[in-house]
């Protein structure tokens, strides 16, 4: 294995939650007069905190959503994960392959510690991370687009960020791990492939889209080769 360090997105690569997820937040903005279809709230928040709905909204409207929405918004949310969430197929096999090649791995999510937890708990995949190795935007001033996430956790397992390989699939995460100066793999169950090379390109400052940029893959048992490459 060539890195020290695999960093992985929760919602959309851990467990299956984008489309539940995004579904109730597009349900609950329109309902508050911010009219949001699931394909908006895929292409605007995907990969991002509740704190960029927040941004976005009063920048779009000049409006404040209500006080409770976070609260609200996550009481939805959680009430669904707990009858719904599934884990990604096969990424269960993937954690077992690398904690049996002794290859140190954390979560890096733009979701709150709780509905991190919620999360995991009820895919079963908690046990593959525990408390020491799960990180929150709630950790750091600035969520993803920024690396500030990425290198608290690289900070945090002791490993520098050249050493480290994050798993993403939204442009968000992947424009964030390239900040933080690491190799990027972007699962692109969920997102279009050239959404992720974009993103790729706009983090390297490039001037167009090289379709070979970067590491993509659709299949998440392909995983382990690919960082073993």
């Amino acid at each position: 294995m060539r890195y020290d360090l695999v960093i992985f997105d929760n919602d959309g690569v851990l467990v299956d939650s984008e489309p539940i997820a995004n579904r109730i937040l597009s349900a609950y903005l329109s309902e508050l007069g911010h009219p949001t279809t699931y394909e908006d709230a895929l292409r605007d928040y995907m990969g991002g905190s509740v704190q960029r709905v927040h941004d976005l909204v009063r920048e779009r409207s000049g409006q404040q959503l209500p006080a409770d929405f976070d609260e609200v918004l996550h009481q939805r949310t959680f009430e669904t994960f707990r009858r719904e969430l599934q884990p990604v197929t096969g990424v269960s096999e993937v954690l077992e392959k690398l904690a049996a090649d002794g290859v140190p791995r954390c979560v890096a999510s733009s979701g709150t510690h709780e509905r991190i937890r919620v999360a995991l708990h009820k895919t079963g995949l908690y046990a593959h991370f525990g408390e020491e190795r799960i990180f929150s935007s709630q950790d750091v001033a600035h969520g993803k687009p920024a690396p500030d996430l990425f290198l608290h956790a690289a900070a945090a397992m002791g490993v520098r960020p050249e050493r480290c390989a994050v798993v993403e699939d939204s442009p968000l995460g992947v424009r964030a791990a390239l900040a933080a100066g690491m190799d990027v793999y972007g699962y692109t169950a969920m997102t279009p492939p050239a959404k992720l090379r974009q993103a790729q390109a706009e983090a390297r400052g490039e001037s167009r889209v090289d379709s070979r940029a970067g590491v993509l893959f659709d299949d998440m048992s392909a995983l382990p080769g690919l960082l073993a490459g």
